[in-house]
């Protein structure tokens, strides 16, 4: 595990891990789908599967926490060539903010042009019921403004730009393709759009926090996803981005609601369908 006292990664170590990938599958995928808590079925639905554990990949990072299996899967979802990674990795799993990203740019290196993101969130706007989905439409990295961004430090050109633009990091055709497919299999009712917040985590947000949160105009927050990213914008890839509203966080101190995890994975479960028919209806139109 690469802690986050430990240096970053060079572009040959990227490399290495892409070009042993490419070695060992025929499929060349444009889209790569980072499936979040409870949401790895979505790799389920493809067909012509390649499989690699991450302990078999070289140089690839482990997952550790309830919720997602560790495995990159190669194969094709309605005709499209993609990757799914079944399991994400976390800054609170005590991995550093680079190893958190290192998939990422060997999607790159792999051909990748389209990143879709997924994640298990919190809804911290009042309109928004457990189980719906949410467009992501812009994010608040804390962490960033705490100074853990996966561009700092020296930057590799042959990723991307010193300073790039975060104002378009939410690919808005991409959106309205997702309203209008979310309307055609009549997912319209629970499909919501807005800010996603990320905290390092792990523990839950306390009320104080959850109200700071809703003034600064999050309307979802969870622990993931933004270093994500802001290492495929680096990288000129397009991003879809996508929260299942998994429980309501708690702002009344009169509340004897409590964040868990296996509430997390049980609304994940309830809505499992609806998101895969989503993103591969999607992915059959990007």
């Amino acid at each position: 595990m690469s802690t986050s006292s430990e240096c970053s990664y060079s572009y040959e170590d990227y490399k290495e891990t892409a070009d042993w990938l490419l070695a060992n599958t025929d499929i060349r995928p444009k889209v790569a789908i980072i499936c979040g808590s409870g949401l790895g079925g979505l790799a389920d639905l493809l067909d012509n599967k390649k499989v690699f554990p991450y302990h078999k990949i070289p140089r690839f990072p482990q997952s550790t926490v309830q919720g997602h299996k560790g495995q990159l899967v190669f194969g094709e979802l309605n005709g499209k060539q993609c990757v799914c990674m079944q399991g994400r990795f976390h800054f609170y799993e005590g991995y550093n903010i680079a190893t958190v990203t290192y998939p990422v740019r060997v999607f790159f290196l792999l051909g990748i042009e389209t990143l879709i993101v997924t994640n298990a969130a919190g809804g911290l706007n009042s309109k928004f019921k457990m189980g719906d989905i949410m467009l992501i439409k812009d994010h608040i990295n804390m962490p960033g403004f705490a100074g853990q961004n996966p561009l700092c430090g020296r930057n590799e050109e042959r990723f991307g730009v010193r300073f790039p633009c975060m104002s378009d990091a939410y690919d808005r055709d991409f959106a309205r393709m997702a309203r209008e497919t979310a309307q055609e299999l009549g997912c319209d009712s629970f499909l919501q759009e807005g800010v996603y917040c990320m905290l390092a985590g792990p523990c839950y947000e306390t009320i104080a926090e959850c109200r700071v949160l809703q003034i600064l105009g999050a309307d979802a927050v969870g622990m993931s996803t933004v270093p994500e990213v802001v290492v495929a914008r680096h990288c000129g890839m397009r991003v879809f981005g996508l929260s299942l509203i998994t429980n309501k966080v708690v702002t009344d101190y009169n509340s004897t609601e409590k964040a868990n995890h296996e509430e997390v994975l049980g609304t994940t479960r309830m809505r499992t369908e609806d998101l895969q028919k989503l993103v591969s209806n999607l992915v059959a139109k990007m």
